[in-house]
């Protein structure tokens, strides 16, 4: 990094101290960076970068809700809209204890570059809260949703700033905001969010759509050395909407999904995962995962605490959080021979674990392309919104397909282009980098 960036960089993390995981998001694109500035003066000269840093807008906000005991409860609320260069906010909320301003600030930074890469007319921006949804009744959701939506809806519009679901946000969550935006506005406003219910505008394959695109994008990543996801030994962290949908996208592609994990353990299916029990267990009753081998039996088994990364597989899908997968872990998974790996999380690789998959010339998907898919689709949520449409599931997967398809020959492309072929991490962030700062460029400096 060239001493201008890394200037810069340092005034980032100093006027935004304490906040490791949007340091790290940063970090990782001013790395990619150096041939671009030297490549193209106007970008410094506009100060693109300095702008990019730092939000256009950041809103947060008290929310109120009384539990089922009648006890009030006060959670904090945020919503950071990052950079709207290349059309209206666009990105997810997270409900979960460990959300502050510094993970909501990394999730919309990395937002940006995703949405650009998409090649879809949204910019970028995240929020949520610390309201932890386990454990709590559909009322206090319910209370807890409509309450947030109260401060939030003054803030948000199909034309401003669209917000979709995260962790702990889903079809549910999504429709007791909706319902709230809906009775304050007065408005069946389709597109203020994506994620919706399909009887009231929701788009077929959002669902899977996360983590079919990452399977997807690991499928051609793949296929650039002659191989494809047909016949991999997948080993997927998580068990929520992501991982479901991808162990379900890479059985269908041929594989042998391995694994999946909570937060108290994982579990190892050498048979391949049974994605319907999976589902049942998770979707439905909202159990944990162990539940799934007292169930299946066989030689199914489940491991409390411990690493799922610990498991031998050809192919890693970290599809849980961010840094779950550190410098031990991608150790061990290079030691077993792991050929790809494509975050279906957001950043769930660590600096050091990243660095060690790029050193080894492992197949390495980045987040924000590798896990586009889910923007993507909520972005053609939006257009069927406005046109009053609604298209079938084999048209909409087509479209995600071409879409993730042309995100992974973009990225190799840009490697390329700048010096370093075959790196996914310098290739998405200068291509989603790109696009957005011609763009700001374009459009003055506001």
């Amino acid at each position: 990094m060239n001493h201008a960036l890394e200037t810069l960089r340092d005034e980032v993390f100093a006027r935004n101290p304490g906040e490791a995981e949007f340091h790290q998001a940063v970090s990782e694109v001013f790395e990619a960076l150096d041939p671009v500035m030297e490549r193209h003066p106007q970008y410094v000269e506009a100060g693109v970068l300095h702008r990019l840093c730092e939000p256009e807008r950041q809103i947060i906000f008290r929310v109120p809700w009384i539990d089922d005991n009648g006890v009030v409860q006060v959670n904090r609320g945020f919503r950071v809209e990052f950079n709207s260069a290349l059309g209206p906010y666009k990105g997810g909320l997270r409900f979960h204890p460990s959300v502050y301003l510094g993970i909501i600030k990394f999730l919309g930074f990395e937002q940006i570059f995703k949405n650009s890469l998409t090649g879809m007319p949204i910019g970028g921006g995240k929020g949520g809260s610390d309201f932890d949804p386990a454990g709590k009744s559909d009322r206090e959701i319910m209370r807890f949703c409509q309450s947030f939506m109260t401060e939030l809806h003054r803030h948000i519009g199909e034309h401003t700033d669209v917000p979709a679901g995260d962790i702990g946000v889903g079809g549910r969550e999504i429709g007791y905001m909706f319902g709230q935006y809906k009775r304050l506005t007065n408005r069946f406003e389709a597109g203020v969010l994506t994620g919706k219910g399909l009887t009231w505008g929701g788009s077929l394959v959002r669902t899977e759509a996360t983590g079919y695109g990452a399977v997807m994008f690991a499928d051609s990543m793949l296929k650039t050395r002659g191989e494809s996801m047909d016949g991999q030994q997948v080993l997927i962290s998580g068990s929520g909407n992501v991982a479901i949908y991808a162990a379900e996208k890479a059985a269908s592609l041929g594989a042998t999904v391995l694994t999946a994990s909570d937060s108290a353990g994982y579990i190892v299916d050498p048979d391949g995962l049974d994605l319907d029990l999976l589902k049942q267990i998770k979707e439905v009753e909202r159990a944990r995962v162990s539940e799934y081998v007292e169930r299946k039996g066989g030689r199914a088994r489940y491991v409390a605490g411990g690493s799922v990364w610990d498991v031998e597989g050809t192919v890693a899908l970290p599809c849980a959080t961010q840094n779950e997968l550190d410098e031990s872990a991608a150790k061990t998974l290079l030691g077993n021979g792991v050929k790809a790996v494509a975050e279906g999380a957001n950043m769930p690789c660590t600096e050091a674990a990243t660095r060690l998959f790029l050193d080894a010339k492992t197949l390495f998907g980045p987040g924000k392309a590798a896990n586009a898919g889910g923007v993507a689709t909520s972005a053609l949520e939006m257009q069927q919104n406005a046109s009053r449409d609604s298209w079938n599931f084999e048209y909409t997967h087509d479209r995600l397909e071409a879409i993730m398809r042309d995100i992974h020959d973009r990225c190799v492309e840009t490697a390329e282009e700048y010096g370093t072929p075959g790196n996914y991490v310098a290739g998405a962030n200068i291509a989603g980098f790109i696009k957005v700062a011609d763009a700001m460029i374009a459009q003055g400096v506001v």
